[in-house]
């Protein structure tokens, strides 16, 4: 492999803790030397790349996304998916298991591995928690983790029964695998598909209550209370209400393993933007109201929520343009995630440039139990995003590399330029020319 050098850029490294101007020396899928600009002492041979100017940080995690393979190719393929990860700085994703097959055997992970997906980046994927992602006979997590994946999920379902959840959480810390709850309970939800509240009633449309979501978090938490000498890891992916990160905050406190991911649909956007049944703005959990939001943003700023994630879920375009109560949930996300992160977090809010990288690379690194991901440390894999943080640009849907085009952010001014993206010393996405 040929080693590549990035010269004159800006590392900024949160979980290392450095902040400086470095020249790193990639060599062999792995970093291999970090010194001062000019100082390196390896670098004879190696291609170059002249970051000056640029930030120079982790590839990012994106630790919720859903690739759509195997069976649902019309939607998006592990190869195009990548693409957009890649496009977005993204050098790892977390594959929710919700594919056709569902994704509950050592087979079906080894095939979403192969080097025939032609993935641009990494791949990681997460198994179902029970077969069929059914909620009832758990799956074998051992072989599971031998095969690849790197947390357990059922995903688009929730585990509703308090036995099976709790046979979960025991079998999963037993062998190390993190537990991602989906959390919605669906005997509150049956035929809603946006949030409950005054624009719900206005176009007409059954809604979700906030509880749906906060009752299956707060079941969940008890059981890891009750489970507290197991260690068991419960993740509370796409949280949306502020009483599930209320619940979330008080668990922490308590000295319990429960985290929880946001994703910047719903740390922007409200209820509101459903507008006059806009399928683009329908994902579950739906967006919610303002004052939910709101509490996104303050979880963010705090420190409660552990990862930004995307969700990112392609549809067809035929798909989407139907009835707002017949369109599939979900948007994608891969390509908007860190302009629209450094756009309102870093920019509007102030949320400091590490903890915003922090959030998107090593603290998912960390909460999947990545190693030598998520920091540029020497030794690392040679996962490297390198960008200008205060380029301006606007989100052109229809000139993405995601198979579908089902975003809300079309047209949007986005932060944060992506330059290259690199995985494991091999560059995976480079910008076009100016």
């Amino acid at each position: 492999m040929t080693a590549l050098v990035i010269k004159g850029g800006h590392l900024v490294d949160p979980a290392a803790g450095v902040d400086a101007l470095k020249d790193i020396l990639l060599q062999n899928g792995r970093v291999a030397e970090i010194a001062a600009p000019g100082k390196l002492k390896t670098a004879n041979g190696a291609e170059v790349l002249n970051a000056t100017g640029l930030t120079v940080a982790p590839g990012l995690i994106d630790m919720h996304v859903h690739l759509r393979e195997p069976g649902q190719a019309w939607k998006e393929t592990i190869a195009t998916g990548t693409a957009a990860a890649a496009a977005g700085g993204f050098t790892a994703v977390a594959a929710m298991p919700n594919t056709r097959p569902v994704n509950d055997s050592p087979e079906t992970t080894r095939w979403m591995l192969a080097p025939e997906r032609g993935a641009a980046v990494r791949v990681f994927p997460i198994a179902a928690a029970t077969r069929g992602s059914k909620g009832e006979a758990i799956n074998d997590y051992a072989a599971l983790k031998a095969a690849g994946a790197i947390a357990v999920s059922d995903d688009g379902l929730p585990i509703l029964k308090d036995s099976v959840m709790r046979e979960v959480l025991v079998a999963a810390a037993r062998v190390g695998l993190t537990v991602i709850q989906h959390a919605e309970d669906t005997r509150l939800t049956q035929g809603a598909s946006m949030n409950l509240g005054p624009v719900s009633f206005r176009l007409g449309l059954r809604g979700m209550s906030a509880e749906s979501e906060s009752s299956i978090v707060e079941r969940d938490i008890r059981l890891v209370t009750e489970l507290r000498d197991t260690r068991a890891h419960l993740h509370v992916a796409h949280t949306s209400t502020a009483a599930a990160v209320a619940a979330v905050r008080q668990a922490r406190r308590s000295g319990l393993r429960v985290t929880c991911e946001v994703a910047p649909h719903h740390f922007l956007l409200t209820d509101e933007h459903v507008g006059l049944y806009n399928t683009h703005a329908k994902m579950c959990p739906p967006l919610r109201s303002a004052a939910d939001r709101d509490a996104m943003i303050e979880a963010i700023l705090d420190g409660v929520v552990d990862a930004i994630a995307t969700d990112h879920a392609p549809h067809a375009v035929h798909e989407k343009e139907v009835e707002f109560e017949n369109a599939p949930n979900g948007i994608t996300g891969l390509e908007t995630a860190l302009g629209l992160s450094l756009r309102w977090l870093h920019k509007e809010w102030k949320l400091p440039l590490g903890r915003v990288l922090s959030l998107l690379s090593a603290q998912p690194a960390a909460l999947l139990g990545m190693k030598g991901r998520g920091t540029l440390a020497v030794g690392s894999f040679a996962d490297v995003l390198v960008f200008d943080p205060k380029a301006e640009w606007t989100y052109t849907a229809a000139q993405g590399k995601s198979r579908s085009r089902n975003t809300p952010f079309d047209g949007w001014t986005m932060q944060g330029k992506v330059h290259w993206t690199i995985s494991e010393g091999r560059i995976a996405y480079a910008a076009p020319p100016a």
